[in-house]
């Protein structure tokens, strides 16, 4: 029997594989494995969703105009240059569909979020990669990989899973050595934990020129990852292509009433952010004296590399954690087989976490 054959390229994507959520026989689960918000979202957020529950029999509103202003307002953004998605993912797959195809190259960092090759093959272009150094994304090595078939450079900054990130001078830099047809999307999920002073996410470049796009996710800092709810700024002729391709009501109603609610619990986001960069340090500190090697970071996640013996190295130590039913990520599918990523979580978790990395990093 013959079947429907998908197109060329399809059946090559390595499906995406989320982090593990369960631990058979363990005690008790402590999910580090996803960088989700350690606290939860707003309870004012809460609220507003199961207040919207009474309203499931009304579609939302297609251009999230409320929202958009919400945004708007809290970045200093121009509303109109705005555009919600469902989850900063599709916003990141309809860019690669309606920018590059077939003959086309999609570039992005070694260590990028894995997501960018998928979306480029989906696309139908060929995925491309430059080298990192040290963990961070290198202007140079992007530059010298852009060729007249390159449509679309992806920038995580901050990175994933490195935790690193770009000064607001070397994404200036990139954007100035890329040719005007190459579109410059910096996938800024994790930019609302970032305090460094030289950090931009990319907003002033996107008003500064046509190329240049800045994603952002309610689903870290705001917690509501299980509601799937992404932003883009964008130059206006891109936003008029995203209009076109997007889903007519791709942002539901609930998840448009509890972003507006995260937004405006400004108490809240900063009691995240200074639990995360308490328990970040903490964390990060105790690791080092046990002898990992902690990668820097200003997310809500670390990057440890473990020792390459046998019985102390990434894969032993996933092993011995998931055991206890404490759940980090592997992440050798990113090319860092020797390394695990690690959520922060509350101060409990990361006591647990640092108590048995301890008994590990001891047993012989």
């Amino acid at each position: 029997m013959s079947t429907p054959t998908p197109r060329p390229g399809i059946l090559d994507i390595d499906p995406y594989v989320a982090g593990d959520s369960d631990a058979p026989g363990a005690a008790r689960i402590i999910k580090l494995s996803s960088n989700e918000c350690s606290l939860g979202p707003s309870p004012l957020a809460v609220a507003a969703f199961r207040e919207a529950g009474e309203y499931l029999n009304r579609y939302p509103d297609s251009a999230a105009g409320d929202l958009r202003k919400a945004i708007a307002g809290n970045y200093n953004l121009d509303a109109e240059k705005i555009v919600c998605g469902n989850g900063s993912d599709e916003l990141l797959t309809l860019l690669a569909q309606a920018y590059a195809g077939p003959g086309d190259e999609v570039l992005f960092s070694e260590h990028g979020f894995l997501v960018y090759p998928i979306i480029a093959r989906f696309a139908g272009a060929a995925p491309v990669s430059a080298p990192e150094r040290d963990l961070k994304v290198d202007v140079d090595a992007l530059l010298g990989k852009v060729t007249e078939k390159t449509r679309i450079v992806f920038v995580a900054n901050p990175g994933n899973p490195t935790g690193s990130y770009l000064p607001a001078t070397e994404i200036a830099r990139l954007r100035e050595g890329l040719p005007e047809h190459v579109l410059l999307v910096l996938d800024g999920a994790y930019a609302e934990y970032v305090t460094a002073d030289d950090y931009s996410p990319g907003g002033d470049l996107v008003d500064a020129g046509d190329n240049v796009v800045m994603t952002r996710t309610f689903s870290k800092i705001f917690g509501l990852s299980g509601l799937r709810l992404g932003w883009c700024y964008a130059p206006d002729a891109v936003v008029d292509v995203l209009n076109r391709v997007r889903g007519p009501f791709n942002v539901s109603g609930p998840a448009q009433a509890a972003a507006l609610a995260a937004l405006a619990d400004s108490a809240h986001t900063e009691k995240i952010r200074a639990e995360n960069e308490t328990w970040r340090a903490w964390t990060s500190k105790e690791l080092s004296a046990l002898g990992l090697e902690v990668a820097s970071s200003v997310t809500n996640f670390i990057t440890v590399r473990f020792p390459n013996d046998p019985a102390h190295n990434a894969e032993a130590a996933n092993a011995f954690l998931t055991a206890d039913g404490i759940l980090p990520r592997k992440i050798a599918n990113y090319g860092l087989p020797g390394s695990l990523r690690i959520t922060i979580g509350t101060e409990s978790e990361m006591g647990e976490l640092v108590a048995a990395l301890t008994r590990f990093m001891e047993a012989s």
